[in-house]
């Protein structure tokens, strides 16, 4: 599989690991869009929120948890935002499930 973000999961691509369990890594964007911009994904290649069945439910569920604990961990105290972009009009890059974890500034809503 040509997936980048599975090269990173298995250590075949360097990256700046924040969290690593047996479903799920944590590490820091290379192109942040903020000053603390962290990605969550599962160990599993999931293409996106879309392909997640009913069968993932504590797959997600950890998830999120890996999410709040990255962002306690970062000292995002003050608060910080989740984001899953879903398939091309959702400005999804890359072809693997993945949480951004955005803190470190103000964040405004609409997003964009």
């Amino acid at each position: 599989m040509d997936c980048i973000f599975c090269k990173i999961a298995t250590g075949q691509i360097p990256a700046k690991l924040i969290h690593q369990d047996e479903q799920v890594v944590a590490f820091a964007d290379l192109n942040p869009q903020a000053p603390t911009h962290l990605l969550v994904i599962p160990r599993e290649h999931i293409a996106s929120l879309a392909d997640l069945g009913e069968h993932h439910a504590a797959l997600a569920g950890r998830l999120m948890a890996v999410a709040a604990k990255v962002a306690r961990d970062a000292g995002l105290s003050q608060g910080f935002r989740t984001v899953i972009n879903t398939g091309d009009e959702g400005g999804q890059t890359v072809g693997h499930l993945h949480l951004h974890v955005l803190g470190g500034r103000q964040m405004h809503w609409p997003p964009g």
